[in-house]
Parts: structure tokens; C-alpha cells; sequence
């Protein structure tokens, strides 16, 4: 006799989404898993589509429903979002109600005067394009990337205010602005009844400038908070803490982690770090994005990956997101010296 075995894909995402962990965006009813995917690395025109598909499923597999775009993600830039799109329509189209897609606009995305910056114009026309690239008739979240110090916030929230009311994201949020234009970019949205959603800001061991009030202000304001680059760029991993690998990002003679940074300095903590994490049975990785979750106040954290392998090894910081005080007393004496920050 043969046993027919019928493969229910419901029941296998449900089965692993049991292993993530959720918290509620701010003061809204929105949830978001503590462990996002950004595709800001690893998923352009430049990269393997096989492996960027693998990690895109895997995530989506592992509970990780929160996707990460900015149109000039690639390299080329907006190949991320394409990329993404053709992953979506061919391996997770039916799942799209169970994902959280979001993408932003801010930084130069094409030449000319109109492709860089805050303004109207730039964030109508970059969500359009962001809709066709992706195939989506709608973002989750759509973010203002940054304050171009020059664009009034009143016009930037806006855009963001009508972008909501077109239909064409259901939130809004903001990255990067300064606290005292980061209130005043909330007041603004809570007047138009369309509240900023999530805060999104670099946050690390390394770099914890959102402690001295970005991060008060968002909590205050119900906005949820986001940290993008949690792991330094690598430096809170242990793939420097020997120097600099032939191979690595910082290796390279472009992009934002450069030989300079990875200071003797900050070797010799992540080494201390390192063996606090091994105590704790976590990579120096893993308790680095745990350190960084420890504040109830952080919705997420995004992590970025090369491969299946070190997703899953990141998102295993969820089995530990608690510290002793007698470690959290070690990692501020390491943390505490001033060449250690960004």
C-alpha cells in the first residue's frame, strides 16, 4: 500500500512562524517580527538571483515577514526592488497579505535636479517608480530616507500625508532626521490623522547617538523604532576579529566600511565582547542584535545576509534576547571608550 503524504504549505509557514518573536509597532496594532530582512547588500543586479531568491524564501520561512527596500537599493540602483519583485511573483505571490513590504526614497536615485533630495516631486515620482519595479499596488510603509537639510519638513510629510491618502502605502515612517525635526515631523503627521508608524535609525554597540533622544522622542510620540545596521558593518561579528580578511567589506576599496574603521581598538572589543557572547552560548553576532532587542522601546532590528547560513545563524538571537546586570555592566566598561563610536 502507498502512503500518499500531501504537502500543506499553510501549515509549514505557520510551523516556523512559532519560532520568531513579534512586538507591536509603537502605539499601533501593527506587529513586526524583532528580526527583519534588509536588502540594502547581497540582492542586486550585481549578485547571484539563486542565492538572493534562497534568502528571501528562507527568511520568509524562518517568520521573518518584514522586507527592507529603498529604490536605490542594487547596485545598479532599483535592481533590488526588481529583484524583489520577481522573487514575490514567483515564489510568494499567494503570501502577500502575510508580508510587510516597505521601501523609501530620499537618497540620489537618477541624474538630475529632481532625483536626490526630500521634495514632493522626488518622493511622488520615486514611489511610482518603486510600485512598477516591485509590481506592487501598495507599500506596507513608506519612509522618507533622510532630511536633505534643505526641503521644509512640511512639504516632505506632505507627500508622505497624501502618498497614504492615493493609496499607495498603508504607513508612513521617517529615517535619519535630527530629534528636533524628527518631533516636528510627528506633529505634523499626527495633525493629518496619518501617524508616523516607525522610526528607522542606525543603531549598534558601536553607534548609540539614538540614545541621547531619538529614540525617547519616537517612544514618546508612539512611533516604533528600527535599527538598521545593528552588526557595525560587520565589525560585531567575528569575521574581524583577526584584522581585515582578503575578502571582506572592508577589504574592498569602496563602500561604507572602510580599512580605517576597523580600528585596533574596536578589534580588541569585539574580542572582549566575543567571549562575553560565548558565556552567554551566543556568536558575538547574535548577542550584538539580542543587545540591541534588549529595549523594549526597538521594534526590529534589520539585519542583511549573503547567504542561508548566516540568516539563520542571526535570527537564532531570538533564543536569548535577556542579559544579566553583571553582563550588561562588562559590555558598558568595554562599550564606555570613546574610540569605539561612529
Amino acid at each position: 500500500m502507498t502512503l500518499n503524504v500531501f504537502f500543506n504549505p499553510f501549515l509549514y509557514t505557520i510551523k516556523f512562524y512559532n519560532l520568531m518573536k513579534y512586538r507591536y509597532c509603537g502605539k499601533s496594532g501593527l506587529q513586526m517580527p524583532v528580526v527583519s530582512l534588509g536588502l540594502w547588500h547581497n540582492f542586486g543586479d550585481a549578485d547571484d538571483f539563486g542565492v538572493a531568491t534562497d534568502i528571501i524564501v528562507s527568511a520568509f520561512d524562518l517568520g521573518i515577514c518584514h522586507f527592507d527596500l529603498a529604490n536605490n537599493y542594487g547596485p545598479a540602483p532599483g535592481s533590488a526592488e526588481t529583484n524583489f519583485g520577481k522573487i514575490l511573483r514567483k515564489e510568494l505571490a499567494s503570501h502577500r497579505d502575510e508580508m510587510l513590504i516597505t521601501s523609501k526614497a530620499g537618497h540620489e536615485m537618477w541624474p538630475g535636479v529632481y532625483g536626490d533630495g526630500s521634495s514632493r516631486k522626488n518622493l511622488m515620482a520615486s514611489i511610482n517608480q518603486s510600485l512598477k519595479r516591485t509590481g506592487l499596488d501598495y507599500f506596507d510603509i513608506f519612509y522618507s530616507h533622510r532630511y536633505d537639510g534643505v526641503t521644509p519638513v512640511e512639504e516632505t510629510m506632505q507627500a508622505l500625508i497624501d502618498i497614504v491618502r492615493q493609496g499607495k502605502a498603508l504607513y508612513v515612517g521617517i529615517s535619519k532626521y535630527p530629534v528636533h525635526l524628527q518631533q516636528k515631523c510627528y506633529d505634523i503627521l499626527k495633525e493629518a490623522k496619518v501617524p508616523c508608524l516607525v522610526s528607522q535609525y542606525r543603531y549598534s554597540m558601536y553607534d548609540r547617538k539614538i540614545e541621547s533622544g531619538n529614540l525617547e522622542c519616537a517612544a514618546s510620540n508612539g512611533s516604533g523604532m528600527v535599527a538598521f545596521s545593528p552588526l557595525a558593518q560587520g565589525l560585531l561579528t567575528d569575521r574581524y576579529l583577526n584584522g581585515i580578511p582578503e575578502h571582506s567589506r572592508a577589504a574592498r576599496a569602496t563602500g561604507f566600511l572602510q580599512k580605517e574603521q576597523v580600528s585596533d581598538a574596536r578589534v580588541e572589543a569585539s574580542r572582549k565582547l566575543n567571549e562575553i557572547a560565548q558565556h552567554r552560548g551566543q556568536t558575538l553576532a547574535q548577542m550584538a542584535l539580542a543587545w540591541v532587542l534588549k529595549d523594549e522601546r526597538m521594534t526590529s532590528v534589520i539585519v542583511g545576509a549573503s547567504s542561508v547560513r548566516q540568516l539563520n545563524d542571526n535570527i537564532k538571537c531570538i533564543e536569548n534576547l535577556e542579559f544579566s546586570s553583571d553582563e550588561l555592566s562588562l559590555i558598558d566598561g568595554i562599550l564606555k571608550d570613546p574610540a569605539l563610536s561612529f
